[in-house]
């Protein structure tokens, strides 16, 4: 097999070149005998196999369970008294993931190359967010970067937790919805053109809601993969303008407005605020710049603006608690008093992990019974789509009885 590899000479020459050999094993042998320290090696193979590995990479992530996985087992390992350089080789070997693998060979490539882990990192931002790195520069500046990877698997496993909890409450009402959605096209389809055909023989004087259902009837009748396909587009163009920029503050506002939701949204922001400040004050990250890693966690716009103005007052001097409290539509009143006695005795991110260990647990209380509280409301509104269906079609038949009678 051939192989391209790059490696560093004693001198801090980089040399890049290519070599037949049986397996990565025997390449790095033979570069350490010529006496140089390999940073890279990858196999070359066919043309056809180098273009489909390059359209992979494009469209291949890491996802967040997977950094989870990485970042417990890097911190794992350095505790064990490997180094980084070392630990992210094993981790690379183990990863069947070609987008993390590459991510990898670049970190160690760089760490070999006398850069800083932080630094490597900050090249993919795609994969480590901010909040990510600053951890890890904080550990690498206190001398704990095991310990700092520690605390951001915890971080991640419960930001994941809470977004999968969340997501899984609104599943069924979704798969339901589409359920009827379905099932409305075909009865529209193969249903309301049959009894529209009875209603035209007896002559019958249709009411104008009845006269609607027997339009739509005809059309999915005559048209029913065209149905489809505008309902499809529909729901695309609808999921397309959900994800627009220029929506975010109008959905936003819609979130927080909405029963039941709102107040969910209100206590998830709330657990990853107060989480994600108190992670990176405990990693010895400073105040302001902790507030705006936070800014780029949060999801909604309204909260971002909120810790924008935060962090504004801690830069003037002005106390941290205090657009908390003045931003309490937004924030629980439990929050300014929590962070206002930390701030008072000293033990503000202590204060803030108490205040996510709350509200995580509120939002995963809610997200069990969610399901409970949509299932009467979804047969309501199940209830009066029949019942309207039921009523357009059968007062026609009512009015043939009346007349005969």
């Amino acid at each position: 097999m051939l192989f391209s590899y790059t490696a560093k000479s004693k001198t801090g020459e980089i040399l890049e070149n290519t070599l037949e050999a049986v397996d990565r094993f025997t390449v790095a042998r033979d570069i350490r005998s010529r006496g140089y320290t390999p940073l890279s090696i990858t196999e070359k193979g066919s043309d056809l196999a180098n273009k489909f590995s390059i359209f992979s990479n494009i469209f291949a992530k890491v996802s967040l369970n997977e950094q989870i996985i990485f970042t417990k087992n890097l911190s794992g390992m350095l505790l064990a008294g490997l180094s980084v350089s070392r630990a992210l080789s094993v981790l690379q070997k183990q990863t069947t993931n070609p987008k993390l693998s590459k991510v990898l060979t670049s970190l160690s490539v760089d760490i070999n190359a006398g850069g800083t882990f932080s630094s490597a990192l900050v090249k993919f931002p795609e994969v480590f967010s901010k909040l990510f790195v600053s951890m890890v520069k904080a550990g690498e500046e206190s001398g704990n970067l095991s310990g700092a990877l520690s605390d951001i698997g915890i971080n991640l496993e419960k930001s994941n937790a809470l977004t999968k909890k969340v997501k899984g409450a609104l599943i069924y009402p979704g798969v339901i919805m589409s359920a009827m959605v379905v099932i409305g096209v075909l009865m529209f389809a193969f249903v309301v053109p049959t009894l529209a055909n009875t209603f035209k023989e007896l002559g019958v004087t249709l009411p104008a809601s009845t006269q609607a259902l027997v339009f739509f009837g005809n059309f999915f009748s005559n048209h029913l993969l065209l149905s489809f396909v505008i309902i499809f587009a529909t729901a695309f163009g609808g999921y397309a303008l959900f994800r627009a920029k220029f929506m975010n503050k109008y959905i936003d506002f819609m979130i927080l407005k909405i029963p039941i939701v709102g107040n969910l949204a209100r206590e998830l922001n709330t657990a990853r605020t107060a989480r994600t400040i108190s992670s990176l004050l405990l990693s010895g990250v400073s105040i302001t710049r902790a507030v705006e890693i936070t800014e780029d966690v949060v999801q909604n716009i309204y909260y971002k603006r909120v810790l924008e103005e935060a962090k504004e007052a801690v830069e003037k001097g002005a106390p941290f608690s205090q657009v908390f409290e003045k931003n309490n539509k937004l924030y629980p009143i439990m929050m300014s008093e929590m962070i206002q006695v930390g701030e008072e005795t000293g033990k503000l991110s202590d204060m803030l992990l108490q205040i996510a260990l709350f509200y995580e647990g509120e939002v995963e209380n809610k997200t069990k019974n969610l399901s409970t509280i949509i299932e009467p409301v979804l047969m309501i509104f199940i209830g009066a789509g029949v019942g309207f269906f039921a009523i357009s079609m059968i007062s026609p038949l009512y009015s043939i009885l009346g007349s005969i009678g």
